[in-house]
């Protein structure tokens, strides 16, 4: 049996009703959030692409970035992301650390990788194929895991805005660490990806309807370069 994946609005919702059950506190959260927007990247290296670009940065300057590279490119497939010029990518304001991340996931593709395919692959072993590759750190092998396969279980514990949701929904003294934040999120197991995206959903909410899928915090970002 493959991994519980979340890839539609009704399956969302019975992830959310079981999530409910499970923690009746989440029902609370629930009630101020409303519903979470099904968010989806693509499963493939066009979705790897994007999340590379948004480390570190705002989600308004990440699709500015991003938009500039499929005005050029057009569909980013491996063939025109790797033949592109590295003048293209600084044209568009991808910096260089990222630049090389997007080189090193062409080569990986060139050595055999298919990430669309790490859908159907245990999830540790998919985060460590992603993790191994330079410039992939967790925030972004589990946010891709999330929002591109639908893992239903993966948790971005890096997430800035993630942890203080945690923070804020439950009334804790300070936003927590990296492992605080995976520790108090084991209680949600196997829906721990359902649980951050009510989190997100209710940070938002409590923030007037601002986006709330932040980016990496620089401590759990060792791998991914700027």
């Amino acid at each position: 049996m493959g991994p519980l994946r979340i890839l539609g609005k009704p399956e969302l919702a019975a992830a959310l009703d079981a999530l409910c059950a499970l923690d009746p506190e989440m029902a609370r959260l629930r009630a101020v959030a409303g519903e979470p927007p099904l968010r989806a990247l693509d499963p493939g290296l066009a979705g790897l692409v994007w999340l590379v670009n948004s480390q570190m940065i705002s989600v308004t300057a990440a699709r500015a970035i991003h938009g500039r590279i499929e005005a050029a490119l057009g569909a980013l497939d491996h063939a025109r992301l790797s033949q592109a010029p590295d003048e293209l990518f600084r044209a568009a304001g991808v910096s260089r650390g990222k630049l090389r991340t997007i080189r090193a996931l062409c080569a990986a593709v060139d050595g055999g990788l298919d990430i669309a395919g790490l859908a159907e692959r245990d999830e540790q072993e998919a985060r460590a194929t992603l993790t191994a590759i330079p410039g992939i750190g967790p925030w972004t092998a589990d946010v891709f895991l999330l929002f591109a396969h639908g893992r239903a279980d993966a948790f971005p514990a890096g997430d800035v805005a993630l942890r203080a949701a945690l923070k804020e929904a439950f009334g804790l003294p300070a936003r927590p660490g990296v492992a605080e934040a995976e520790r108090i999120a084991e209680r949600w197991r196997p829906l721990r990806g359902v649980a951050a995206q009510l989190l997100w959903a209710y940070y938002r909410a409590m923030r007037g309807g601002l986006d709330a899928v932040s980016a990496p915090s620089r401590a759990a970002t060792v791998r991914e370069t700027l």
